[in-house]
């Protein structure tokens, strides 16, 4: 896969995980102000965005990726944009776990690009 190929897929990847991690962990910030059945609502709305662009890039992507290269890949992706989301938006404490989580995804980018 050319870089500029892998860079829109992953660009598109980043972009999606925005968005379907304030889908599904925004609401947790303040969870007694809202029913339940307003934040699966808002949830909804809000991944449809998320769907929006995460199908054209898959479908763009697995035109030279592997499956399994793909679902590492999104993994990344997730955590990449998840663990700042914990930690600026929902102010979680930053622990050694974090490291070590993210060199377990180093250690499989790896072998699944190996």
């Amino acid at each position: 896969m050319k870089f500029a190929h892998f860079f829109l897929y992953a660009s598109m990847l980043v972009l999606s995980n925005i968005f379907m991690t304030f889908a599904w962990y925004y609401h947790l910030k303040n969870k007694a102000d809202a029913p339940v059945f307003l934040a699966i609502l808002t949830s909804w709305i809000i991944a449809f965005f998320e769907y929006s662009i995460m199908i054209p890039a898959n479908r763009f992507g697995n035109q030279s990726l592997t499956l399994m290269q793909m679902k590492i890949t999104q993994e990344i992706v997730t955590l990449s944009v998840f663990v700042p989301f914990a930690i600026f938006i929902m102010k979680e404490k930053v622990s050694w776990n974090f490291l070590y989580a993210a060199l377990c995804m180093v250690a499989a980018c790896y072998f699944i690009f190996k």
